[in-house]
């Protein structure tokens, strides 16, 4: 597997996905104090959902967020909610970055966005390789603070970030379950007999509230933001837009549906693989460290294991299905269905083992 370190770079922007560059500095000039045009616009290349833009006018940089072209899942491309969840963050967290501007008028860029301050790191990302892999004893460094950090999320004053109304906790990990396979039957291209087992498997396994907590909903490393100095030191996290209030041990299961080991389906590994490389934890050391800085026991993980391999299935499924039906001219879609076939191997080996981990 080949992964990429380095700061996150901005590049040319992707064919059909420019923004009205006139209209969008008229409307940062007479809503941003700090504007100052004239406008350039780059692009970041990775992600498959929201889209994100580096905004530069003079020695200023900002980040722009808005939905992605032919779009129509409203309440996961919700701007004003993620910029609401920013704001509210703001308060009590300090790994976010500042929202700093929300638009609503669709007429401006063509759909509502926010901006927010650009925040320099180092983000790791399966993908071209730029420089030698990190040592071992850095991976697990950065294993234990993206574990430890997920707990301190967890324990967040929710009302007094102003979000305690951002979720509907009860019953939420009934609903998780129904609406994940509600949402990838809805967009299936292909016939999973493996990933049908699972999630029946899921349905007739519902395990007893754990509790609730403000959950990110997408927590991965290519989700953090790494100081460059110290990898393993944690600047920011970044991609808030599916934070909800829910039961915590979900959030840690679609955690340890991205954490990859070693003899995981080979399409997982191209996708998500960066926790494959030497030093990181096994998912059952995650779990292990979650207990320990949570300062409690946790139920068997396998439910929400397989929870997360479903969840993930869901949402590669769903960008997967707009590439088949034409909407999305982007190659790298292209191998999507492999990531859905392989998310259905892995519960299969996990449900037949009754283990998380394979190492």
């Amino acid at each position: 597997m080949q992964f990429g370190i380095g700061e996150d770079r901005a590049g040319a922007v992707r064919p059909g996905q420019e923004l009205p560059l006139d209209a969008l500095a008229a409307y940062l000039a007479a809503h941003l104090p700090a504007f100052s045009g004239p406008l350039r616009v780059a692009q970041f290349p990775q992600g498959y959902s929201n889209l994100t833009y580096l905004l530069h006018a003079g020695d200023q940089e900002w980040v722009l967020r808005r939905p992605p072209f032919g779009a129509k899942i409203a309440t996961a491309h919700d701007m004003q909610r993620e910029y609401r969840v920013l704001a509210g963050l703001r308060r009590v967290y300090d790994k976010v970055p500042r929202p700093l501007l929300y638009c609503d008028d669709p007429d401006v860029i063509g759909a509502p966005f926010y901006v927010m301050e650009r925040l320099h790191g180092v983000v790791l990302r399966s993908g071209p390789a730029r420089d030698q892999a990190p040592p071992p004893a850095v991976m697990a460094g950065l294993s234990a603070s993206a574990v430890d950090n997920l707990v301190a999320i967890h324990a967040l004053d929710v009302e007094a970030a102003g979000l305690g109304d951002l979720g509907k906790p009860a019953g939420y990990v009934t609903r998780q379950v129904q609406g994940w396979i509600q949402r990838y039957r809805a967009a299936q291209t292909d016939d999973l007999p493996d990933l049908e087992a699972a999630m029946a498997w899921l349905t007739a396994h519902i395990p007893q509230e754990s509790g609730a907590a403000l959950i990110h909903n997408d927590y991965k490393y290519d989700n953090l933001l790494l100081d460059p100095q110290d990898l393993t030191r944690i600047r920011a996290v970044l991609d808030w837009e599916m934070c909800t209030l829910g039961d915590p041990l979900m959030d840690l299961g679609t955690l340890l549906g991205y954490w990859i080991e070693p003899g995981d389906p080979p399409a997982l590994t191209r996708m998500f693989g960066l926790t494959t490389l030497p030093g990181n934890f096994t998912r059952a050391e995650v779990v292990a460290r979650y207990a320990q800085a949570g300062g409690r026991a946790l139920p068997d993980p396998l439910f929400y294991y397989v929870y997360g391999l479903v969840k993930i299935a869901g949402i590669i499924q769903q960008l997967y299905a707009r590439y088949r039906q034409g909407h999305v001219p982007d190659a790298r879609f292209a191998v999507l269905g492999e990531v859905v076939q392989g998310c259905a191997a892995s519960t299969v080996r996990a449900l037949e083992t009754g283990r998380i981990s394979g190492v």
